[in-house]
């Protein structure tokens, strides 16, 4: 039974449009909403296919190495953890070597980058957010295989869809996980609303990603829809923190309130 307290990513990701005071004022929401870490993507625009249909966006929304900086600095500073997810070799070499970094997102579609996952295993990385988006059990397996060094590994249940419809998001699969890995296991979501965030403790993840955003209508990139804003994200910390206090600790006993009127409701019958 999980007692320890959810660790709760917002994930700004490209949300910021290119523009790094807007990135600075969704750190701040996201800290006062009750985000530990606020998360970023870790890129540049020509290392994307040249008849990939979103490389010009990407160009745009790049960070540069001084944003990454810059950035680590604000949210730091605004008592959040700076996170990151790295899609090339010099993107990892980067945050692990220049930035710093201690822990690192793994993003679904580097999940099975071998290269990228043994460099992280031989750096000085100590905590690695593995998503499993379009993975099989086999594969998770095999990934995990690559980071053995890792000493604290987080197995996300994910599905790669933008949105993730209802009848998809398929949230028993955390029990699976569970089941299967000897990991702790959280979720990373990209469904429409919180509710599916807030399921998702109820089975056990001890982290939970949600995408954020400054404005769910925003037409520059495709993540806005899928995002909470910061009055979505600080209800869904709110419904999180209650549902950790109902979950409890699983152990059954009479409660304390239980004990101070055991006697009495057992005995108040002939």
């Amino acid at each position: 039974m999980k007692t320890q307290r959810t660790l709760i990513i917002a994930e700004i990701g490209e949300n910021h449009i290119g523009e790094i005071k807007l990135a600075k004022r969704m750190i701040a929401q996201a800290a006062e909403a009750g985000a530990d870490m606020v998360k970023f993507q870790s890129y540049h625009g020509k290392d994307f296919k040249d008849d990939d249909p979103e490389k010009d966006w990407f160009a745009k929304v790049e960070l540069s190495n001084e944003a990454h900086f810059e950035l680590k600095r604000f949210s730091e500073k605004n008592g959040v953890e700076f996170l990151s997810a790295p899609f090339s070799m010099e993107r990892a070499k980067f945050l692990c070597e220049e930035i710093g970094l201690r822990k690192i997102k793994v993003a679904s579609g580097m999940m099975m980058n071998y290269e990228l996952l043994d460099y992280l295993n031989s750096s000085n990385i100590n905590t690695i957010f593995l998503s499993t988006g379009l993975a099989t059990l086999f594969e998770i397996a095999e990934a995990l295989k690559h980071l053995k060094r890792i000493p604290i590994v987080y197995v996300l249940h994910c599905v790669t869809q933008y949105p993730c419809k209802d009848e998809e998001a398929n949230l028993r699969a955390i029990l699976t996980l569970q089941k299967e890995f000897k990991f702790p296991v959280g979720y990373s979501d990209h469904t429409i609303g919180i509710d599916a965030c807030v399921a998702s403790v109820s089975l056990g993840a001890s982290v939970i990603e949600k995408h954020f955003t400054f404005d769910k209508n925003c037409t520059e990139g495709t993540d806005h829809i899928i995002s909470a804003t910061a009055g979505e994200f600080k209800m869904m910390v709110k419904k999180i923190k209650r549902l950790e206090v109902l979950l409890g600790e699983g152990v059954k006993e009479p409660s304390s309130g239980e004990k101070l009127i055991l006697r009495f409701a057992r005995d108040r019958f002939r």
